[in-house]
């Protein structure tokens, strides 16, 4: 491709809403365009890598036995109704009535659309199990999109479905994403953790796992042992509960008030009354399906929502607001305790170890001292209710957890019965009795995979792609097409490897050095031939970004061997 004729619009400056460092570098290579939040148009650039990400994930995914289809992505509203999830699913679904007013949403998944499909299409186990998949745009109302494809309200998904006659059928199918999924990010070339994670929306009856790419940006934490390789998501990691946990009740002198004026917060009533965080008892107020509930932890922990969803069977779990909490404390939101609720008190394990605490005292600008579980308060259920932190130890073997960042590329589900059960899709068995189809789902965000691996691959100059997803393997830049030799050089290399099935890029523009570099910097190609004054010698700067980025002047058939060898080899490992 010749650089003159792209559209190619690179910035010397990323704009400033631009917060991860993977978003600025794809809006100042010329990527993406944002049109409006969390909404982008792909530039020639970023829909090469698209199909090139699209490519790998077709090969694996047909590799494993799944065959492609391509469904609507516009879904009637009673699929999702018959689901349960029209209403469950949240804000995020959008939804619209068309001229007719009936009901449709646009999809931000198709678990009601696949098994509606399938229900309709299949009725014996002979044509089981049934392995499909498709890639395309998804769409989610998100509150508030950001870092640029990492979160955005309209993306590119590949999603996939299993339909098995029992459940070993669905772990074999299972295990075949699994595996796909590890050669996918492998060819990729990104650093990536599967971990155990909860299923969220989608639901499921059986194990989950979530692919994320290491990064500090990202906006999940990655619970890991580095001895024994356990790993989790934040979301769903347990820990070896520590002995002093169940230690006996011990005598505690009376609760009293104490005067903490305009003292909120567990860091100003540490730093107010000289106290270590772990002495507090942190009362949280939430609604558990428009039910309040009490949740208490220690001062230096937080409240993991999604134990405590599923500790309370709650379809939905969320943080009262500041008018529910002053309702039910008699206080504003700053000192809500334990003692005196007429709600149900939840009560983490290591904070009933705390005999002896401090917590709100149901009064504004007061807490208490000397607050006892068991005394002054009682708990309906004491349990795990608290986020993984620096110090726990592996569920497994008793190390010490380590914590990391990570962005969340993949996910699979055993969904089991789930869909199969409320949209009818049934199957005659061997016997001749109707059965449940077992059902799995996996996804990939492939245009998250793009940014994941900018991530990965950027510099301060700009991104250096693997060359697998580059959307040029190779970049040739002449320092000046006014000079002859080095234009007619520049030319038989761009042909040569262009006949050698090479994508590669010519800058053609008849533009200042400084501009053309700094260009390709941006521009990302793995691999470069710089064609400047000894081009009537016919040598050529090599630079190969992969290895240390070193420039090295060399005859210019040395260089398309080179680039031929690289991409060769690179091709037959993929």
């Amino acid at each position: 491709m010749r650089q003159k004729q792209m559209l190619l619009p690179t910035l010397r400056e990323a704009p400033a809403e631009a917060e991860a460092l993977s978003h600025q570098l794809l809006l100042r290579g010329g990527y993406i365009r944002q049109l409006a939040a969390g909404i982008y148009s792909y530039l020639p650039l970023g829909t090469r890598v698209l199909h090139k990400l699209e490519h790998v994930i077709r090969e694996e995914m047909e590799a494993s036995g799944f065959d492609e289809l391509l469904m609507p992505a516009m879904q009637p509203s009673e699929l999702w109704e018959k689901s349960g999830r029209y209403t469950e699913y949240g804000p995020e679904l959008i939804r619209l009535d068309d001229r007719h007013q009936r009901g449709f949403v646009l999809g931000p998944t198709h678990e009601e659309v696949i098994t509606s499909l399938v229900a309709a299409e299949v009725n014996t186990y002979r044509k089981l199990p049934l392995r499909l998949y498709q890639i395309q745009t998804k769409f989610r109302d998100e509150r508030r999109p950001r870092f640029g494809l990492l979160r955005g309200r309209e993306f590119l998904m590949k999603d996939a479905y299993s339909f098995d006659t029992d459940w070993p059928g669905l772990d074999a199918s299972y295990r075949l994403m699994v595996e796909a999924y590890h050669r996918i990010f492998e060819r990729c070339g990104l650093l990536f953790k599967a971990v155990e994670a909860e299923a969220g929306s989608i639901g499921g009856e059986g194990e989950t796992l979530e692919f994320m790419a290491l990064a500090e940006i990202g906006e999940d934490t990655i619970v890991s042992c580095p001895s024994c390789h356990y790993a989790a998501n934040l979301e769903k990691a347990v820990f070896r509960q520590k002995q002093d946990s169940k230690l006996p009740l011990t005598v505690v002198p009376d609760m009293k008030e104490i005067y903490t004026p305009d003292t909120r917060t567990i860091e100003e009533l540490s730093a107010f009354l000289g106290e270590k965080p772990e002495s507090f008892l942190k009362t949280m107020i939430y609604m558990a399906d428009d039910q309040p509930v009490a949740v208490v932890v220690r001062g230096d922990h937080e409240v993991n929502e999604f134990k405590l969803k599923n500790a309370l069977s709650a379809a939905n779990v969320e943080l009262a607001d500041v008018e529910m909490v002053e309702k039910i404390t008699g206080a504003p939101h700053g000192f809500a305790g334990p003692a005196g609720l007429s709600i149900p008190v939840y009560v983490d394990m290591d904070a009933a170890a705390v005999r002896d605490g401090m917590a709100g005292a149901n009064r504004k600008d007061y807490h208490v001292r000397h607050l006892s579980i068991g005394r002054d308060f009682e708990a309906v259920e004491t349990g795990d209710f608290r986020n993984s932190a620096s110090g726990d130890c592996c569920p497994h073997c008793g190390e010490g957890l380590a914590f990391s960042r990570g962005i969340e590329i993949g996910h699979v589900f055993k969904l089991g019965t789930k869909y199969s059960k409320s949209l009818g899709a049934t199957f005659t068995n061997q016997e001749g009795k109707e059965d449940l189809m077992i059902m799995g789902c996996y996804g990939i965000g492939v245009s998250r995979l793009m940014s994941a691996v900018a991530e990965q691959y950027q510099s301060e100059a700009g991104i250096c792609w693997p060359l697998s997803l580059s959307p040029f393997q190779i970049h040739i830049i002449p320092v000046s097409m006014k000079d002859a030799a080095q234009a007619d050089l520049a030319e038989e290399l761009y042909n040569k490897l262009r006949q050698a099935g090479i994508d590669v890029l010519l800058d053609d523009r008849d533009e200042r050095p400084g501009v053309k570099f700094k260009d390709g910097d941006l521009i990302g190609a793995p691999l470069r031939i710089i064609v400047g004054k000894a081009a009537s010698e016919y040598q050529v700067e090599w630079v190969n970004r992969l290895d240390g980025n070193e420039k090295e002047m060399i005859d210019a058939e040395e260089a398309l061997a080179r680039v031929n060898e690289i991409c060769s080899s690179f091709a037959g490992r993929l």
